[in-house]
């Protein structure tokens, strides 16, 4: 996947500025594709210049005029084409994991310690992403929202944000494990 289907997506829902889709896009994408403000608006000139998407400048009192983004026809086109790609084979490229793989009796206090630092950032993720979901959810129950399904604004992403619960809660289930193995 590259960083212009991320950005398709997260505009796909509605026109943003660039800082707007920044700031949607942490809350949208964040748990699966990280990228930050800069290359953000990078991609979205990179987008505008290959017709993907169409920018109108807004005109603000006491501040810059802003530049709105929206998706164009031809980046639709080009996000169906990507949904409808056949999906890659997951890769996990995770330095933990190297750090675990090369366990020895002499490391073992290094590797539980990066196992640990991984427990707090996940659980610190999972919270963010637990406040979130609360956002998303604005009220109503999960199943409520569920209910309503693909027509309701925020439903993909939300699908989106309950892998990344998922993963988070993996992790830190993971890394119980191994520490409890490693005493």
């Amino acid at each position: 996947m590259a960083l212009k289907h991320a950005v398709l997506a997260a505009l796909s829902a509605e026109p943003g500025s660039g800082y707007e889709l920044s700031k949607r896009f942490d809350a949208s994408v964040a748990n699966f594709w990280t990228a930050s403000a800069q290359q953000v608006y990078r991609e979205l000139d990179r987008l505008e210049s290959d017709g993907l998407v169409r920018a109108r400048t807004v005109r603000q009192q006491k501040r810059p005029d802003k530049r709105v983004f929206r998706i164009t026809g031809e980046g639709d086109r080009e996000l169906t084409d990507f949904i409808r790609a056949p999906n890659r084979p997951t890769v996990i490229r995770d330095d933990l994991l190297v750090k675990v793989a090369s366990l020895s009796e002499a490391n073992a206090a290094d590797v539980s310690l990066a196992v640990r630092e991984r427990v707090e950032t996940s659980r610190q993720k999972l919270a963010m992403y637990e406040n979130l979901r609360e956002v998303l959810l604005g009220g109503v129950t999960e199943q409520r929202f569920l209910a309503d399904g693909p027509g309701r604004p925020g439903f993909g992403p939300f699908l989106a944000l309950k892998r990344g619960i998922a993963f988070e809660r993996g992790n830190v289930r993971w890394a119980r494990e191994v520490l409890g193995l490693l005493g």
